[in-house]
C-alpha cells in the first residue's frame, strides 16, 4: 500500500505541476498561442475519452456486470455534475479593454485600468480556486487508478497533465495582467496544481489497504464517469473555441489513437511482475 501511495503521489505531482508549464507559456510569451492550446486541449480530451470508455468503464462492466458498472459510471457523472455546478468556469483570456489601456496616460484612464486590473485579479483568484477544486478529485482518480495497476495510473496522470497545461494558463494570464508580476502568476498557477497530490494523500488515508475488488472496480467506473463529464463539459468546448470544431475533432481522434497505442506498448514493455 505504501508503495502504491508513493507511485500515485509521484504521478499526481507530475500531473499537478503541469499547471506550472501553463504559467511558463504566459510569462515567457507576450500572448499565448490559443489555437495551439485548443489543439492540446482536444488531444487531452481524446486521451481522457479513451481512458473513460475503453478502459475504466469497460473494465468495470466486465468485472462487476453491465448494470452495476453503468450505475457506478453514471454515479460518477452525476457526482461531478453536481460538484462542477458550484465551481466557477475558467477562461483562458481576460477581457482586456484596449481603450482603457490607450487612456492610461491621463488620471481617469489610470483609475479605469487600475479598477479593471483589480477585477481581473479577482477573476484569476476565483479561477485558481475553481481549478484547485477540479484538481482535487483528479488526484483521487490517479490514486484509484494506481491501485488498479501502473498502466491505469500512468495513463490517467499523462492525460490529466496535458489537460492541466491550459488550466495553468487560465490562472496565470489574469494574475500576470493584473499584477505585472511573473512570480505571482507562476506561484498561483503552481499552487492550484498542488491540489492534485493533496487529493492523493487524503484519499490514501480514507480507503483501507485491502479494498474489496468489486468496490475498487466500481470506484474506477465512477472515475470513468467523472473523467467523461470533465472532458465533454469543459475540455471539448475550450478546444472548439480556440482551435475550431474541425481541428479540435481531429485532435480528439489523434489523442484517442495515441492512447490506444500507449495501452498496447505499455502492456508489452513493462516487466511481467508489474501489475497492469
Amino acid at each position: 500500500m505504501d508503495q502504491q501511495v508513493l507511485i500515485a503521489l509521484a504521478l499526481s505531482m507530475l500531473g499537478g505541476l503541469s499547471t506550472s508549464l501553463g504559467a511558463l507559456v504566459v510569462i515567457l510569451n507576450d500572448a499565448p498561442n490559443l489555437k495551439m492550446l485548443g489543439l492540446l486541449q482536444g488531444f487531452a480530451a481524446g486521451l481522457m475519452l479513451s481512458i473513460s470508455f475503453l478502459d475504466l468503464a469497460h473494465n468495470a462492466i466486465n468485472s462487476i456486470g453491465f448494470l452495476k458498472g453503468n450505475v457506478w459510471f453514471f454515479g460518477g457523472v452525476i457526482f461531478f455534475a453536481i460538484v462542477s455546478s458550484f465551481i466557477p468556469e475558467p477562461t483562458l483570456a481576460p477581457a482586456v479593454d484596449s481603450k482603457s489601456k490607450k487612456k492610461g496616460g491621463d488620471a481617469g484612464g489610470k483609475d479605469t485600468l487600475k479598477k479593471h486590473r483589480r477585477q481581473v485579479l479577482f477573476s484569476g483568484i476565483i479561477t485558481a480556486i475553481g481549478i484547485s477544486l477540479h484538481n482535487f478529485p483528479e488526484g483521487m482518480a490517479v490514486f484509484l487508478g494506481s491501485m488498479k495497476g501502473l498502466r491505469v495510473g500512468i495513463n490517467l496522470a499523462f492525460a490529466i497533465a496535458l489537460h492541466n497545461i491550459p488550466e495553468g494558463v487560465a490562472v496565470a494570464l489574469p494574475v500576470y495582467f493584473a499584477t505585472q508580476s511573473k512570480w505571482q502568476a507562476f506561484k498561483l498557477a503552481t499552487l492550484s496544481g498542488l491540489a492534485e497530490p493533496l487529493g492523493v494523500i487524503i484519499v490514501a488515508y480514507l480507503f483501507p489497504s485491502s479494498l474489496n475488488p468489486e468496490i475498487l472496480e466500481g470506484l474506477l467506473g465512477g472515475v470513468g464517469g467523472v473523467m467523461a463529464f470533465l472532458t465533454l463539459h469543459e475540455m471539448l468546448p475550450l478546444a472548439f473555441d480556440y482551435a475550431g470544431p474541425k481541428q479540435a475533432v481531429k485532435a480528439v481522434f489523434l489523442g484517442m489513437a495515441f492512447m490506444s497505442a500507449s495501452l498496447y506498448f505499455l502492456e508489452i514493455s513493462l516487466p511481467k511482475d508489474i501489475s497492469l
